[in-house]
């Protein structure tokens, strides 16, 4: 009999239930726990599904491991947590088109070693990610978890000051518009202008706050002149001001103590909250194969400080 750890409290609106009904073991203090006890072959019943929400908005991220899903599983499984939206650039399962397949190999090397928030230029983002592996490398590959929202309350107070009320610009081209041909360029930016999103985000469920810039898709932010009546003096000069203070947050989130790194193996499950966290796919395993699929679930439009 597996013992049940005390579910801890988190600021939600929901009641926290004394007991979880699974078994969790915590990875670190800060992110991270593998959930054991629930088989993700079998329909969540409303009890365990309303378990495992809550034990996401605590962890940020879940672990399960050794579950053999089949493709459709995996689309039923996610999409018990919400609607599921269709990626436009990666490619998707042939029967299911909510499932995104990441496929590396020996003639394609991955590009996702980039501190990021899934499709976080959406107008309205993802709530979170269910991500299986299907084939790993034997050594290599792991993914690193970034807690964002112990990385905004670690800030000193003065920068939290300064951002409580910025505002930032995400756009998908940069980072996928290098896989695209350039013909196809001005149909995305037909389809998904830039976006403004709060630096700061309040957590739709908990009431934290959540540091929402990555450096895979937020490329400026669009009034810190404004916010911080930064005096022009020459040039365009401000703007070195407000590139540092970005490159500032972005490197929060390489900090160790805000992480957690998971070692895939096949069969594995990682389920994060995509509004609190950010991740990192270690490209370090090429020319070995690595093959996985994820279901993305649609979240909320982010909301800044009032």
């Amino acid at each position: 009999m597996q013992a049940i750890e005390t579910a801890p409290a988190f600021n939600t609106t929901h009641a926290v239930p004394e007991r979880w009904p699974f078994a969790v073991e915590r990875h670190t203090p800060t992110i991270g726990a593998t959930i054991e006890g629930v088989d993700l072959r079998d329909p969540l019943d409303d009890d365990t599904c309303l378990a495992l929400r809550r034990a996401l908005l605590e962890y940020k991220v879940l672990f399960f491991r050794d579950q053999d899903i089949t493709p459709s599983q995996h689309v039923a499984l996610a999409r018990r947590f919400g609607e599921l939206e269709i990626h436009p650039a990666f490619p998707h399962h042939p029967e299911h088109p909510e499932l995104v397949i990441l496929g590396r190999n020996e003639t394609r090397r991955g590009r996702e070693n980039i501190y990021h928030s899934d499709v976080s230029w959406r107008d309205i983002p993802s709530m979170g990610s269910m991500l299986r592996c299907v084939q790993c490398p034997d050594v290599g590959g792991d993914t690193i978890w970034i807690n964002m929202v112990a990385a905004y309350a670690n800030l000193p107070e003065e920068i939290k000051a300064r951002i409580a009320h910025l505002e930032a610009v995400h756009d998908i081209l940069p980072l996928f518009g290098t896989a695209l041909p350039k013909d196809q360029h001005p149909v995305m930016r037909q389809k998904f202008p830039p976006v403004t999103h709060p630096v700061v985000r309040v957590h739709p469920e908990t009431g934290e706050k959540v540091l929402y810039v990555n450096e895979a898709f937020t490329t400026h932010l669009s009034n810190y002149g404004h916010v911080t009546a930064q005096a022009y003096r020459v040039g365009f000069d401000y703007k070195l001001a407000e590139m540092d203070l970005l490159q500032y947050l972005f490197r929060q989130a390489q900090a160790p103590e805000y992480q957690v790194r998971l070692k895939w193996r096949p069969n594995t499950i990682a389920f994060w909250d995509n509004r609190a966290c950010q991740h990192y796919a270690v490209q370090d395993y090429f020319p070995a194969p690595r093959h996985m699929m994820r279901a993305t679930v649609i979240g909320d439009r982010p909301v800044g400080i009032a």
